[in-house]
């Protein structure tokens, strides 16, 4: 069973992530334009796993709620020490997944993407990534 761990920039809030398979996390980037503001670069970057599989360690997360853009409320939860963002959900998803920050692992390389989301969004300048599916929008 593969246990990740993670945690912010000023290690106040850390987690682990219990897996039975790497398989069970879905990495994705996504282009949309909440997660281009909420990561603060051109694209966000997150693994969803089952909720019960992310457990934290040290700290308490604040939370950021407000709607996506899209009239669906994503929930942010970050540390309020230095900011660093760790996770986030929809409140559809909110009882079932989370999605990790993979620049918050760790190690990051062990959860590669295996998808584009709002890739009408893409940064002109930024190439498709090869072998890993390609959607212009989502529905989740």
């Amino acid at each position: 069973m593969p246990t990740l761990t993670g945690s912010c920039y000023c290690e106040n809030i850390k987690y682990q992530v219990s897996l039975s398979s790497l398989d069970d996390a879905r990495t994705s980037l996504c282009h949309c334009i909440n997660c281009k503001k909420a990561f603060g670069t051109n694209y966000g970057l997150t693994a969803k796993m089952p909720k019960d599989t992310v457990k934290i360690t040290k700290g308490t997360p604040k939370v950021h709620s407000a709607d996506n853009g899209s009239g669906m409320v994503v929930n942010r939860e970050f540390c309020d020490n230095c900011g660093s963002f760790i996770l986030e959900y929809g409140e559809a998803a909110k009882d079932h997944f989370r999605f990790i920050v993979v620049g918050s692992l760790d190690d990051p390389e062990a959860l590669p993407p295996k998808g584009e989301f709002f890739c009408k969004n893409r940064a002109s300048w930024m190439p498709e990534i090869s072998n890993v599916f390609h959607k212009t929008e989502i529905k989740e």
